[in-house]
């Protein structure tokens, strides 16, 4: 259950393929809100699992709820200001100031909440190095923060809908 629990929290990163929501346009110096539901599918070394995920994200909140593809929860992440909280499906509660250090504590692996909200927009992370190509005027991939996020399809409202990040042994 840890292996699929694992690589379903994994999967809150890629809450996104198949987003249901449109994203707002982004205001000076401010992430915007937004809402994400897709499909995910992840690969971690050996293991693999698929299921759903939900994204309700604001400047100053995040909640992440990863589920089976019948519906279980495996495991919740929320952000309250600076505070990032992860529920395990077995009810336990792990809190950190960082979210990459909690989740590398409790599931092995950092997981790279930081330039989420820009990577589902097609946008590198302001102030951090990124290697962006682009194909028939869209970004097509961004490297970034060690990850490699590829963007395979946009919907008709010119954001992206599906999407493949990928580092070292994850694959989502």
């Amino acid at each position: 259950m840890r292996a699929a629990m694992r690589a379903m929290a994994a999967g809150c990163v890629a809450v996104f393929l198949g987003a249901c929501a449109a994203l707002p346009a982004r205001l000076p110096d401010q992430v915007p809100a937004f809402e994400l539901s897709g499909r995910v599918a992840v690969r971690y070394g050996d293991e693999a699992a698929s299921g759903r995920a939900e994204w309700r994200h604001a400047p100053e909140t995040d909640d992440m709820v990863i589920s089976t593809p019948l519906g279980q929860g495996l495991a919740e992440l929320t952000r309250r200001g600076d505070v990032f909280t992860l529920v395990t499906s077995d009810g336990k509660r792990h809190t950190a100031s960082d979210p990459e250090s909690l989740t590398e504590s409790v599931l092995g692996w950092r997981l790279p909440l930081a330039g989420l909200p820009e990577w589902v927009r097609a946008q590198p992370l302001p102030g951090v190095p990124a290697d962006v190509k682009r194909a028939e005027g869209r970004v097509s991939r961004i490297a970034q923060s060690g990850w490699t996020i590829d963007y395979l399809e946009y919907g008709e409202n010119g954001l992206p809908r599906r999407l493949r990040l990928q580092r070292d042994t994850l694959d989502i």
